[in-house]
């Protein structure tokens, strides 16, 4: 008699499944290695808030500055004085 192992079983359980149903059953086994961080920011729905004027002279004035080569704050720096305030 032969016993099915876990690998036919799953192999059989997917044959059953309809064509049209499939997607999400790639979708499970595509992200089983994948950081469950990533993938939730990947699943997140796009940003759909207005950007204001403001915001955007903001993001104008960064970019204008980095392309100047003003110098950039260092991460730890901020982080140190945001903790200090």
């Amino acid at each position: 008699m032969h016993v099915m192992t876990t690998r036919e079983k799953a192999e059989n359980l997917l044959a059953a499944v309809p064509d049209s149903e499939l997607e999400p059953v790639v979708e499970f086994l595509a992200s089983r290695g994948e950081d469950p961080l990533s993938r939730r920011l990947e699943e997140a729905p796009l940003e759909d808030e207005e950007i204001s004027a403001e915001e955007e002279a903001a993001v104008q004035e960064a970019r204008e500055e980095i392309a100047a080569g003003v110098p950039l704050i260092p991460l730890e720096q901020v982080k140190r004085e945001l903790s200090d305030a």
